[in-house]
């Protein structure tokens, strides 16, 4: 099997190539770009094919399925980071849309057998109001930023190529995940860094942090991309799942767990910038389509997860090799 990864070199996509790596008789390609980052791979080296690639650029793309022509194909890359989208709009738009457009027409020109799964959000759901919880494929879409917009529009775009051309789509709306080598902006990975800043005398013993009062589904990286792979191998095409824990936790709370596990004392201020023009008050998924559908069921629980990762920043800290803990086999 060929399985193709855009956004190899990110969070998610690292953990999906050991995955993929991991089952018998895969090869996997992954995109990059001149500036990408490696770090997140390097262990891959010689196991994983890197092609480079704008998604941006339709010749780009072209060029790059004619070459591959994947049976499975995760398309994960996009413009991620919600306060981002609200300072670069434009770009947001333009990376995460026109992006995956891109792959789209590509696929259905040079390879439209390729199993295609979109990496959708939660973001879509924005406004949720209390009798709406949990939250499942029926309920509205009301995105509350311009990042949400991107993905609805990756998510209608998906359908519309399989309802139009027959393309075997999946479109996956992912809860937030965490884990092992998230990015430094995101809030779980924030609060580790800053612990383990603190813990090596990197900085005063204070912590950072926006808004506490949003609560958020948290599944670990390493279960969400096993869902991920079920997706392409049991979804149905044209169909979307939500891929979920079914529990949120207040930002609080998750502040709180980690504070447990620091090794110092270490103090809390509210910083004004870290707070964004409009908030999603909580996001808790309900994965009982996707379960019924496919088996899964998350297995990592939460409070390893934030262990994994306030040490993978214990060690990026101390400037040692980042521990690699990726998912093997699976069901």
């Amino acid at each position: 099997m060929r399985v193709l990864i855009t956004g190899v070199t990110g969070f998610a996509g690292s953990h999906l190539a050991e995955y993929a790596l991991a089952q018998p008789g895969v090869e996997v390609y992954g995109t990059c770009r001149t500036r990408s980052r490696l770090d997140n791979i390097i262990h891959l080296e010689g196991r994983l094919r890197l092609v480079e690639c704008d998604l941006r650029d339709p010749f780009s793309v072209q060029a790059l399925i004619a070459l591959t022509r994947p049976d499975r194909l995760f398309h994960l890359a996009a413009q991620s980071f919600v306060p981002t989208s609200w300072t670069a709009p434009e770009e947001t738009i333009v990376t995460n849309v026109l992006g995956q457009l891109n792959l789209l027409e590509a696929v259905r020109r040079h390879s439209p057998e390729t199993r295609f799964q979109i990496a959708c959000s939660s973001e879509e759901y924005g406004l949720v109001h209390p009798d709406e919880v949990p939250i499942d494929e029926s309920n509205p879409l009301r995105p509350l930023s311009p990042y949400g917009v991107s993905k609805v529009a990756q998510d209608l775009l998906g359908y519309q190529y399989h309802a139009s051309y027959g393309l075997h789509t999946v479109r996956t709306r992912a809860f937030n995940h965490t884990g092992p080598r998230r990015g430094e902006v995101f809030v779980t990975s924030s609060f580790a860094k800053q612990v383990a800043e603190v813990e090596a005398g990197r900085r005063p013993p204070v912590l950072h942090c926006g808004n506490l009062e949003a609560r958020r589904d948290f599944t670990d990286v390493r279960d969400m991309v096993r869902a991920y792979w079920l997706a392409l191998e049991h979804g149905e095409p044209g169909e979307v799942y939500v891929i979920a824990s079914g529990r949120s936790y207040s930002i609080r709370e998750v502040l709180e767990m980690v504070l447990g596990m620091a090794a110092v004392p270490i103090r809390v201020e509210v910083d004004p910038e870290r707070l964004r023009p409009s908030d999603v008050p909580i996001l808790e998924g309900n994965a009982a389509r996707f379960r019924a559908r496919t088996g899964w069921v998350p297995e990592i629980p939460f409070t390893k997860t934030m262990a994994d990762l306030l040490d993978y920043w214990r060690a990026v800290v101390a400037g040692r090799p980042a521990p690699v803990e990726g998912v093997q086999g699976g069901r």
